[in-house]
């Protein structure tokens, strides 16, 4: 790959800066000075300096962002305002997405990536990938509801659900669901289902990861690289 090409990928500079850079040797190969922008490097393997920065390569981005209230999951929406428009304008130069979605008014995690063979296996439906939300109902889960819940319950257009986990507080008005789906509105309609309401609804887990409890609504992080890790290999 071309410096000029790898610089820009990397979204550090565009390739007239990296040729301004190049010829005035502010950028270097391997410890030594490149004034060709044009020259072939290896980018996981050469250790590049731009400008006294060392630009490590990314084949994919994987953003976690702590989603607030009010943003919808989608890269534009002519009527509100996106999860992406919470990053820095730098950002928006890749071809970043949600994976997956979250309701206009659900809370929490959200990853957002431009990998998007790994979008597809985490949201294919035979993967079952596990997604955890902490939440809060209008009324005490009854011990049959809760039963009923776990083992399935059919939703308002026919729909079947699959089997989820529900670990109660005390009080029985607040806990944890675990869906292995993604349906629409489905832990709202499935409360619906039994005669209850979902009052508050934050996921806190997708596959392997776990939301930053550091994070503040609306603010976000790259993943460690133990989190890419297995991010990645999750259910290959």
């Amino acid at each position: 790959m071309r410096i000029d090409k790898f610089l820009s990928t990397m979204g550090i500079a565009t390739r007239s800066e990296s040729s301004s850079a190049a010829r005035k040797g502010g950028i270097v190969v391997n410890g030594t000075p490149c004034r060709d922008a044009s020259k072939h490097i290896d980018p996981e393997k050469d250790v590049i300096i731009y400008c006294g920065r060392e630009v490590t390569y990314k084949k994919y981005r994987y953003i976690m962002l702590n989603k607030p209230d009010g943003y919808v999951s989608a890269t534009e929406d002519g009527k509100d305002p996106t999860v992406l428009e919470l990053l820095p304008a730098e950002y928006r130069k890749f071809n970043l997405f949600p994976c997956g979605r979250l309701d206009k008014n659900t809370l929490g995690l959200m990853l957002i990536t431009d990998n998007g063979e790994l979008a597809h296996r985490l949201l294919s439906p035979k993967h079952h990938v596990k997604k955890t939300y902490a939440y809060k109902s209008k009324f005490p889960l009854s011990e049959e509801d809760r039963i009923l819940l776990e083992a399935g319950v059919t939703l308002d257009d026919g729909y079947e659900t699959k089997p989820a986990q529900i670990e109660l507080d005390e009080g029985r008005a607040s806990g944890r669901i675990t869906l292995i789906e993604g349906k629409y509105h489905q832990i709202k309609r499935m409360f619906d289902a039994v005669k209850n309401k979902i009052t508050y609804l934050e996921r806190i887990s997708f596959g392997p990861l776990t939301l930053d409890a550091s994070l503040k609504r609306g603010e976000w992080r790259e993943l460690t690289d133990e989190e890419t890790r297995a991010l990645e290999e999750y259910e290959k």
